[in-house]
C-alpha cells in the first residue's frame, strides 16, 4: 500500500472513531433535538467517504471487506442531496456500522 492510501485509511479511522465517540451515550432522538450533533455526525461520515473516494482502486481491491461503494455513496448523498438526509441512516452508521469499520481499518493498518 502506498503512503497516500495509508494516510487516507488513517483519516477514515480517525473520523469513524470520532463519529462513534459523538454517538456514545446518545440516542437516535438526540439527532432531532441537537443540530450540532447531527451536523458533526454527518460531517464525520462525509470525511470518511471523501477519504475512501481517494483511496486507490488497487488498495480498495486488496481490502474487499470494506464496503467502499456504500461509504462513498453515503458521502455523495451528504454532499449532493443534503436536504434529504436520512438521519436514521446517519445514526446507524455512527452508532453501529462505525464499530465494524474501525475494527476493519485497525486490522488493515496494523498489517501495513
Amino acid at each position: 500500500m502506498n503512503e497516500r492510501d495509508e494516510t487516507r485509511l488513517r483519516d477514515m479511522l480517525d473520523e469513524a472513531r470520532r463519529a462513534n465517540k459523538f454517538a456514545k451515550g446518545r440516542t437516535r432522538d438526540d439527532l432531532d433535538d441537537n443540530d450540532m450533533l447531527a451536523y458533526a455526525l454527518a460531517r464525520a461520515i462525509e470525511i470518511i467517504g471523501e477519504a475512501a473516494t481517494n483511496v486507490s482502486a488497487e488498495t480498495r481491491s486488496q481490502y474487499p471487506q470494506i464496503n467502499w461503494k456504500d461509504i462513498t455513496g453515503m458521502r455523495n448523498i451528504i454532499v449532493h442531496d443534503y436536504v434529504h438526509l436520512d438521519f436514521d441512516v446517519i445514526w446507524q452508521v455512527a452508532s453501529q456500522r462505525s464499530v465494524e469499520l474501525i475494527r476493519q481499518l485497525e486490522a488493515i493498518l496494523n498489517e501495513a
